[in-house]
């Protein structure tokens, strides 16, 4: 499947209504057409591809590269890319794979222009996964799901991400890693915190006392961290994302979203290298196909491609996994720019994943809305956190904070009377200037949610503790 989509500069004519009939003013109308003109020219050509083989037929992906923040306005347009790895199940992922979005712009207010929309963006991604699980408990409770989402906005991409499906960028001749993977392995600050929630952190043992395989959360097994669902282990396995958000400069760049089963396989160098230079629904395939063997020099590696293409066998099959693998290629190509990704000129750096970016700081001479429509000449970074504690993710500092109602439930967006409301930082112990009658809000049902989170709650997960353990083996939640 590979698609094309550009983006349509709009002008805003004479009927002056929106989609629900009310008047638009002059100034907005004004301004939106001042938008148009200056965002027109850092909207790239948007081309995608996918390539999945299912085994369990527990992946699933979401592809919308033709969305509208306001309806019948084609400035305010984005693209949205979602990889969903599910486990125990399909239910957490399909659900999530059709709720998410949807969330995501609920808990954005619907007027802000594309500068306040972005900067908006991390928080309502925050809230929006964290929405999503909860609702989901009303559902099911024993599926789950990793969760790799994926905005693009002109040359703005946005990236939350819960579990270990991963997503990659190479931009200017380097790589980026936008996403990380939630494993215990990976992390010894996951395991305190889920150590200090109530769960229990080890490896499978065997008779004799032996312990194999990856670090997991017990009961059930699981070897993630974050992921969606999950409740009958336990809500400390929490639903709150990393967050990326970065600039790319005008010569674009090629995404890949990879479910585990690719990066079982293959590193970051080996996919971009196997698929440079084919177009969005080839490379994918190629990425997912290609045989891991043949990628420890990318030059010889090309020459057999072109001439032994029969040799490469399935990576899946190479390394003996059974998992569902699942590729989306994304190229933001400048408008004028070849329909595949040519090879880029290799730079100092080359291959290697940059963890620093350049950042904007406030000793800038320009304005902030003039910098956001300057060209960096590296990819910019503009938003990172991948912190756990809800009282921080949901007051994040950006320009647009004031603008959320107060009595609006900062997760579920449900309105609170005055009296209702329980700010986030009720029960906060950290320093500083945060107090407990500050917003932003939660509902009592939220409250319950990010309590359960940090472990200050029994949920009904662990209350089903013993009666788990004591399953066969065969029906633990191993992934």
């Amino acid at each position: 499947m590979s698609t094309r989509s550009r983006s349509v500069q709009g002008s805003v004519g004479g009927g002056g209504s929106t989609a629900g009939g009310s008047a638009v003013p002059l100034a907005v109308l004004l301004r939106r057409e001042v938008v148009s003109e200056r965002t027109a020219a850092e909207r790239p050509e948007l081309q995608h591809g996918l390539f999945s083989q299912a085994k369990k037929g527990e992946d699933f992906v979401f592809l919308k590269p033709d969305c509208e923040r306001l309806p019948g306005f084609p400035p305010s347009s984005f693209s949205a890319f979602g990889l969903f790895d599910g486990h125990n199940g399909n239910g957490a992922a399909i659900y999530t794979k059709e709720n998410l979005l949807n969330n995501i712009l609920g808990a954005v207010p619907a007027d802000l222009n594309r500068e306040d929309w972005l900067a908006a963006l991390p928080r309502a991604m925050v809230a929006a996964f964290v929405k999503t699980d909860k609702d989901f408990q009303t559902v099911a409770r024993s599926s789950g799901t990793t969760v790799t989402f994926v905005i693009i906005d002109g040359l703005v991409v946005t990236v939350a991400s819960v579990g270990d499906s991963r997503c990659v960028l190479e931009a200017e001749g380097s790589i980026y890693q936008l996403s990380s993977d939630h494993r215990f392995d990976a992390s010894k600050e996951e395991v305190d915190r889920v150590t200090e929630a109530g769960g229990d952190v080890g490896r499978l043992n065997v008779v004799g006392g032996a312990e194999i395989g990856p670090l997991r959360c017990w009961p059930g097994g699981l070897c993630l961290s974050r992921t969606i669902g999950d409740q009958d282990v336990g809500e400390f396995i929490v639903p709150v994302p990393l967050v990326k958000q970065v600039k790319l400069s005008t010569a674009g760049g090629r995404l890949i979203i990879s479910s585990d089963g690719v990066w079982d396989a293959l590193t970051a160098e080996q996919a971009l290298n196997c698929s440079r230079g084919l177009p969005p629904e080839a490379a994918a395939e190629q990425i997912v196909k290609v045989h891991p063997s043949s990628l420890s020099n990318p030059d010889s590696f090309m020459m057999l491609f072109f001439t032994h293409s029969n040799i490469f066998q399935d990576a899946v099959h190479s390394k003996g996994l059974r998992d569902d693998t699942t590729c989306i290629v994304v190229d933001l190509v400048p408008e004028k720019g070849n329909p595949a990704m040519s090879a880029p000129k290799k730079q100092p750096g080359m291959g290697v994943f940059k963890n620093m970016f350049r950042k904007k700081t406030s000793s800038d001479s320009s304005s902030h809305a003039d910098r956001e429509y300057m060209d960096p000449d590296v990819v910019e970074e503009i938003f990172e956190d991948e912190c756990a504690l809800l009282s921080r993710r949901l007051d994040s500092e950006y320009p647009v904070r004031n603008m959320f109602k107060l009595f609006i439930c900062a997760i579920c967006q449900v309105e609170l009377k005055p009296n209702q409301g329980i700010s986030v930082h009720e029960d906060s112990s950290q320093p500083g200037n945060l107090r407990r009658w500050d917003g932003p809000f939660l509902c009592q049902s939220c409250q319950e949610k990010k309590e359960a989170m940090e472990g200050k709650r029994r949920s009904q997960g662990i209350v089903c503790r013993a009666v788990y353990i004591l399953l066969p083996p065969s029906q633990n939640k191993c992934r």
